[in-house]
């Protein structure tokens, strides 16, 4: 006979706890941009996304409040149906004009929007469609990506992270009537390194695949008016479907799909996690359009967030911490051990500093880390306090 539900759980819970890998929620509430309180006590933000401090600016509250009271707080029904409105079009307008893309098409999460492309995609490929399609994702690229490519039914293949010279055997070996999808993250969310996107444009001069680039944490920290590393990098022209998240430089939530007119056309046929889902509320894409206004007309904020994610990694280097070069405001700091992290996260929380502790499966076994990610509102001293609490936290 079978185990019961109730012993099924109980073994898996504790195999969690034995391993160091449970995960638990904490309640945290935000102050402003940069600090929580957790437990009564006032505790400095390093591990939040909200790398622009937008969470709190008061055009995107003002945005979301005029929105809320004119259009209600949800949208009651999907895009296709009656979930589709003027601010919702006037968001997706905003997007494309900051992307110079010819669409958008907007989504209630990144994930969805990552989900959705790639079922587009994959449907490409189906019997009748009259080729197949391959997926060639790298070996870090989001959870959201890999889960939606797995999902798809499609024949795929991981090469190693950046390994262009494992993508193009990939490629070369291509069946004819196959389309080749190549699918990456511009920053990488664990290790806050970049994409080869020159090595990506070289292999694209040599053989035809389409490109698809997740901007999660790239979009309002590069580019002109934030616009991505893509366009920081002047190689915008060989991507064919990026991916937007508004939930993180952006100070919002959802997600957006921008590409070629046609493409987006086909989401609203084709992907599955778009014509399934009730719309984001109005009052969140009304939020969405004041973020591109604020990152086009503040630039200083991604000025600040790079100087101080690029000195922030001097300085921890010059006290001997073995951290990345580059200027993304994703710090990871290896620690190996999945109980290690949770103990130095430990110890920076009792000097009142939120710095999480990544651990398997979110990151490879033996890479656990704690990951500090920053703010253009972190003050400088705020800063320097952290640095001296990691130090103390490794001895």
């Amino acid at each position: 006979m079978p185990d019961s539900l109730d012993s099924l759980l109980d073994a898996e819970l504790l195999r969690l706890v034995q391993s160091h890998l449970l995960r638990e929620r904490r309640v945290v509430r935000a102050i402003d941009a940069t600090h929580v309180e957790i437990d009564g006590r006032v505790c400095v933000n390093f591990c939040s996304n909200n790398y622009l401090g937008l969470t709190h600016h008061p055009r995107l509250v003002a945005a979301m409040r005029k929105s809320a009271e004119s259009d209600g707080v949800g949208a009651g029904a999907a895009a296709l149906i009656s979930g589709y409105s003027p601010q919702h079009a006037a968001a997706e307008t905003a997007i494309v004009q900051w992307k110079t893309t010819e669409a958008a098409i907007l989504l209630p999460s990144g994930y969805q929007a990552n989900l959705a492309a790639i079922q587009t995609l994959a449907a490409l490929g189906k019997p009748g469609a009259g080729q197949s399609v391959r997926f060639l994702i790298d070996k870090l690229a989001h959870a959201s990506l890999l889960d939606a490519v797995r999902g798809s039914g499609s024949h795929w293949r991981v090469y190693p992270h950046n390994g262009m010279d494992k993508l193009e055997r990939l490629l070369a070996e291509a069946a004819e009537n196959q389309l080749q999808v190549v699918v990456t993250e511009s920053i990488f969310s664990m290790d806050g390194d970049a994409a080869d996107l020159e090595g990506l444009d070289r292999l694209k001069k040599k053989h035809p695949f389409v490109l698809l680039l997740d901007e999660a944490h790239a979009s309002g920290v590069y580019g002109r008016n934030g616009s991505g590393l893509a366009a920081e990098r002047g190689l915008a022209e060989i991507v064919d479907v990026f991916i937007v998240t508004f939930s993180k430089a952006a100070g919002c939530m959802g997600g957006a799909i921008c590409a070629k007119e046609k493409f987006c056309r086909a989401v609203m046929n084709l992907g599955r996690a778009y014509l399934f889902s009730t719309s984001m509320p109005a009052p969140i894409a009304a939020a969405i359009e004041a973020a591109i206004g604020v990152m086009r007309d503040e630039p200083q904020r991604r000025r600040r967030l790079r100087e101080l994610s690029t000195s922030f990694r001097a300085k921890l280097r010059d006290r001997g911490l073995d951290v990345p070069e580059g200027d993304s405001p994703i710090i990871p700091i290896i620690v190996g051990d999945e109980s290690a992290a949770m103990e130095l996260s430990g110890k920076l929380l009792d000097d009142q500093m939120l710095v999480g502790a990544i651990r398997p499966p979110t990151v490879a076994r033996g890479t656990s880390r704690l990951r500090v990610t920053l703010s253009c509102e972190h003050k400088s001293e705020e800063i320097e306090n952290l640095t001296e609490s990691l130090l103390r936290a490794a001895e």
